[in-house]
């Protein structure tokens, strides 16, 4: 599929409401692991945001789960970074909580790249980018 074609199906009713950040992290990881198909099992999705009851909450924060993970992961090593952190938000009204922009300093001292998405083709963008891709 191409990123045209992704393009398209995503915004295919314009009578519609814009999309929801869920609907562009889905179209966003289906571009990615048809694009980079030998390093679509190295893309994945941190769980770490949403509402959640109490309890659950209590379960999570007890296995480890950290406010303001970013929610993409790219375990790829690239232009001296350990790794790319993608932060999906769903177009301008998106804002970083206090503890995102926390978190992003600290991967960042860390030596990893973190980078804010809002849109398909900032996506697109940043993964070219970072795995130098020029196609």
């Amino acid at each position: 599929m191409s990123t045209d074609e992704l393009r398209r199906i995503m915004y295919r009713d314009s009578r519609k409401a814009a999309a929801t950040e869920h609907d562009l992290q889905v179209g966003c990881v289906r571009w990615f692991r048809y694009e980079f198909t030998a390093f679509a099992p190295l893309l994945f999705a941190i769980p770490n945001g949403g509402r959640r009851d109490y309890v659950a909450a209590a379960k999570l924060k007890a296995e480890g789960v950290v406010p303001g993970v970013p929610d993409l992961l790219l375990a790829v090593p690239r232009g001296g970074y350990h790794a790319l952190w993608i932060e999906m938000k769903n177009g301008k009204a998106g804002e970083l909580s206090p503890a995102q922009k926390e978190m992003h300093v600290n991967l960042r001292t860390q030596g990893y790249r973190v980078e804010v998405c809002r849109t398909f083709d900032a996506f697109v963008t940043i993964i070219r980018d970072y795995l130098r891709y020029n196609g």
